[in-house]
């Protein structure tokens, strides 16, 4: 890099944000998240990451997601994890191309970082949603090609004592669900279950078991959606977000209560 280029970084640290920093310095970075040429080789069947879902409940809220990644009709990976912590009181949940979605979800949390230490305080969540929906805007030339990334973004807004669920389209467009969303192949069937059983103020031990209900019903209807593998001890991922921070429900956990599910539902055969 040239004394001119150094100086002109130098400058731009300044800059809250990391997106605009590497855009400037380094735009060779970006290239996953920013145009590509129309004739680029594109995989015909690039893996694909679904299903993730975000529920709010009586602490805040509970994200989840299934294991398994698609590529075609084939399973690409059966143990990967949809479900980001994107700061302290947030998290990201990817949909979509697998390889690009893990991408952002890793320059989004660099995005936070950079900021709160060039700000000196923590963006609000309103500013966290605002700096996702500008990064899904650049993928969108990627997206165009196939390469869709679609994720949900939740947290826990401090200022309002509650946690929040935000939606985004392909363009970059931000919308907030009050309850309870779910996003990729087997989203629909997610919502569909969701809306039978979700209610407000649920404890947590509720809202994990509406969760993974929903992750189990998706499954049943979507190829792209992998359900609980009792063989290989394979089960959906679950993370809380709550005022205490961002957590890990334990493994173990979800398992029993997928058992019990599963048992229940033999029994009603």
């Amino acid at each position: 890099m040239t004394d001119e280029r150094w100086q002109a970084a130098f400058r731009d640290y300044g800059n809250s944000s990391f997106v605009e920093l590497l855009r400037a310095t380094s735009a060779h970075l970006l290239q996953t998240l920013s145009a590509g040429s129309a004739d680029e080789a594109v995989p015909a069947a690039p893996p694909h990451g679904t299903t993730v879902l975000a529920v709010r409940y009586r602490d805040g809220v509970l994200m989840a997601g299934d294991r398994q990644a698609t590529e075609g009709f084939q399973v690409a990976h059966r143990k990967i994890d949809k479900i980001y912590k994107a700061d302290d009181l947030s998290g990201i949940g990817i949909a979509g191309a697998a390889g690009p979605s893990m991408e952002m979800a890793r320059l989004f949390q660099t995005e936070l970082e950079h900021y709160e230490k060039v700000e000196g305080e923590a963006l609000s969540l309103e500013g966290k949603a605002n700096r996702l929906a500008q990064m899904i805007r650049m993928n969108l030339p990627a997206a165009m090609q196939g390469l869709v990334v679609v994720p949900i973004f939740a947290g826990f807004d401090e200022k309002d004592g509650i946690g929040r669920i935000f939606k985004y389209d392909i363009t970059g467009g931000r919308y907030e669900e009050a309850e309870y969303f779910a996003q990729g192949s087997g989203g629909k069937d997610a919502r569909d279950s969701l809306k039978k059983r979700y209610r407000k103020d649920m404890s947590k031990v509720e809202a994990l078991r509406v969760t993974l209900e929903a992750v189990m019903d998706a499954a049943e209807e979507d190829i792209g959606t992998g359900g609980p593998d009792l063989v290989r001890g394979i089960f959906p991922s679950v993370k809380t977000i709550t005022r205490d921070g961002f957590g890990e429900v334990p493994e173990d956990e979800v398992r029993r209560a997928c058992e019990e599910l599963l048992a229940e539902r033999k029994g009603r055969l």
